[in-house]
């Protein structure tokens, strides 16, 4: 049996309640255990002297026990246990708290390895409570592992070594031997060993190296396999290319961006094979123009199309946009939650008979009642927002229809290659021309009043604005709030300061109808002013509101700070955005500085990327992709680079990973994409 398929209260030391604390860990089977990597490790090969060891630093220190520890009783019902330690020259105090064991752990004369943070005070070293090992026996490099409440990473750490003597003397290794030789990659024995308990430095990046590769590897051979479905022969293929009619229809001019976008869909459209492309653009560079032209298209070519946005209000949008650029003779239709019931009846009917060649529409379109006479086009906006099953239950709806992905969030190409990796890539990397620049600075609180200010200046014009806060109430969650600012109170608070303002709030505990009829009235031109928490950083466009207020800044990440930026500027209209804080760390002061210098979403990306790492991008709740255990896009984009180029080849000689071979690594594969669909 496989060790994936052994319970993890099967294994030695472990049982049902300490099973209970690893599952809360996500370690359900041995299997898993031994692919629950370190977080750290701390090295213990070079220990210092006494005198080395600087206080205020974590050390490793080499010395004898002088005398057993000590008991000493202090008011609070708290036990001390005291020792001297010495390494023949200088001398350090240690503390144990609470710990009757100590006594028989800690020999007088034996010589040990304590690890911990050193204090000084009154010309003494001290160290409180350090894991200590016998000199003779103590691990080079020692694993730390991610903890939960009552499982210690030392308990971990005994269950992963006998996780490890269950391993079988011929284990079977994923990587096939040629593959492994090409690359220099040590065999997953010797991996899975040197990774938790790495005798040196060496063998540590040796086994990094393999299980990065690998794990890139594996989730490149699965991506590709999507990809590689979709290139089977498809019967919806658009024989004729209705583009030049398309752009005649515009009241402007689409960029060369959006022409070229236009261009390699087409060529998936006209090529007898499903489409599967992402098109991806900044805030305002043209994304539904794109989809208008492949939806005109399809219904020329006798198709029809869906596009399925997150919100309600969007899908208003986008039908209220492509119904304008479609021309008269292609009908387009909303179907929503709140569609009434007769409305909707008649959409039905008529998109079941094919007389409606555009839908738009929520989730309510992957609803049982909606059927198509020829769906050959099915376009999600904002992709993150959607799972991969709900994506592929409105592509059921048709017999492998094409496949259009918008997304507004700017990722560094090769991260979209990562996360994204099932789909061809197009980007929109201008902006349409008469777009409005919109100057961002960044203010200290002392400001604040001249800021709403000149928000009161632009609200007497008749134009709008948002104020963003990064908290609903003033309650967090350990009761206080702190200098965060909060929606509701901020709204309070706004409407005694600007009392002929109207005022209007938006979070997200609110029930999605009340979230909606917030942003109607906002967008009819009803409120004047909008305090809200980052729910709006995917919206509607209100042209009317050229201010963005943005209380503590220094809370989001540069990409999220640029999404929320990018809901003024839509009209005619100076734009303004104003970042409010107080930070005076170095990498919150780089980042506003970041956004009050560039607009350009790709450049913030790849600045956000090196700032805070590639947890803005990735992440199985955002994207749908299983959680990386041990790569890090960062530190490892080479290796990222060689699994693609590594991974192609294989499919080439093998798509289906069907050789005997390549059996490990097909059930690798099976195994990370079970994890991410949640099953």
């Amino acid at each position: 049996m496989s060790l994936y398929g052994k319970p993890i209260q099967d294994l030695k030391g472990v049982g049902e309640k300490r099973a209970r604390l690893f599952q809360k860990l996500g370690v359900f089977s041995v299997g898993a255990l031994l692919r629950f990597y370190p977080r750290a490790y701390e090295d213990l090969s070079r220990p210092l002297s006494i005198r080395e060891a600087c206080p205020g630093e974590v050390s490793a220190v080499r010395a004898t026990v002088l005398q057993r520890p000590a008991e000493t009783r202090i008011r609070g019902g708290m036990t001390l246990y005291k020792c001297t330690i010495t390494d023949g020259e200088s001398d350090l105090f240690l503390t144990f708290f609470n710990n009757p064991y100590i006594k028989n752990l800690l020999k007088a004369g034996e010589e040990y390895i304590f690890y911990g943070k050193v204090t000084a005070s009154f010309l003494k070293k001290e160290m409180a409570s350090p894991e200590f090992f016998p000199a003779a026996d103590c691990p080079a490099i020692r694993p730390v592992y991610r903890q939960t409440e009552g499982l210690s990473s030392r308990l971990i750490q005994n269950a992963v070594k006998n996780a490890l003597l269950l391993l079988p003397s011929e284990i079977k290794d994923p990587l096939p031997e040629p593959l492994r030789t090409r690359y220099d990659l040590c065999s997953l024995r010797t991996a899975l060993e040197e990774i938790h308990f790495p005798p040196s430095q060496g063998a540590l990046l040796r086994a990094r190296k393999r299980l990065v590769f690998e794990e890139l590897f594996v989730l490149q051979l699965g991506l590709l396999k999507m990809k590689g479905r979709a290139r089977c022969e498809s019967s919806l293929r658009f024989t004729q290319n209705f583009t030049p009619d398309f752009y005649r229809l515009l009241p402007f001019q689409p960029t060369g961006a959006q022409q070229r976008a236009v261009g390699e869909a087409m060529m998936d459209l006209q090529s007898g094979r499903p489409m599967n492309r992402l098109v991806q653009g900044d805030v305002g560079s043209g994304k539904t123009a794109v989809a208008a032209a492949l939806c005109y298209n399809a219904a020329c070519n006798g198709f029809q199309s869906a596009l399925m946005a997150p919100t309600e209000l969007l899908a208003r949008q986008h039908y209220q946009t492509l119904a304008s650029m479609m021309g008269a003779d292609i009908q387009v239709a909303l179907l929503t939650s709140s569609t009434p019931a007769a409305e909707k009846k008649e959409i039905l009917q008529a998109l079941a008979q094919g007389g409606i060649s555009l839908l738009v529409g929520t989730h309510a379109l992957l609803s049982e009642q909606v059927a198509f006479h020829r769906l050959a086009l099915v376009i999600t906006d904002e992709q993150h927002r959607f799972g991969v099953e709900q994506r592929a239950a409105l592509a059921a709806k048709g017999d492998n229809p094409h496949l259009l992905v918008m997304s507004a969030t700017p990722i560094p190409r090769t991260l979209a290659l990562m996360i994204y990796g099932d789909l061809d890539l197009s980007i929109l990397d201008e902006l349409p021309p008469g777009r409005q620049k919109i100057e961002t600075y960044a203010i200290t609180s002392e400001k604040r009043l001249r800021a709403l200010g000149y928000l009161q200046k632009h609200i007497d014009r008749g134009l709008q604005g948002y104020i963003i806060c990064p908290m609903i109430d003033n309650a967090g969650e350990d009761g206080a709030a702190g200098d965060r600012k909060s929606v509701l109170d901020y709204a309070q608070r706004l409407r005694k300061l600007m009392p002929a303002a109207r005022i209007g709030h938006l979070h997200g505990r609110m029930k999605p109808k009340e979230k909606d009829a917030v942003m109607d009235e906002f967008a009819a031109g009803r409120l004047d002013v909008l305090v809200s928490t980052t729910v709006v950083e995917v919206g509607v466009d209100v042209p009317n509101a050229v201010i963005m207020m943005i209380e503590n800044a220094e809370r989001y990440g540069l990409s999220q700070l640029h999404q929320l930026r990018g809901r003024v500027g839509r009209g005619t209209e100076k734009s303004t955005c104003i970042l409010v804080s107080d930070a005076q760390n170095q990498e919150a002061v780089t980042r506003l500085q970041t956004m009050c210098r560039t607009s350009n979403g790709f450049e913030i990306a790849d600045e956000d990327l090196k700032l805070r790492g590639p947890g803005d991008f990735f992440g199985s709740r955002q994207h749908g992709l299983p959680e990386l255990k041990i790569a890090n896009m960062m530190e490892n984009m080479e290796a990222l680079k060689q699994a693609q180029q590594a991974a192609q080849e294989l499919l080439r000689t093998d798509p289906g990973l069907e050789e005997k071979a390549h059996a490990g690594l097909r059930a690798e594969v099976a195994r990370l994409f079970t994890a991410m669909n949640g099953n």
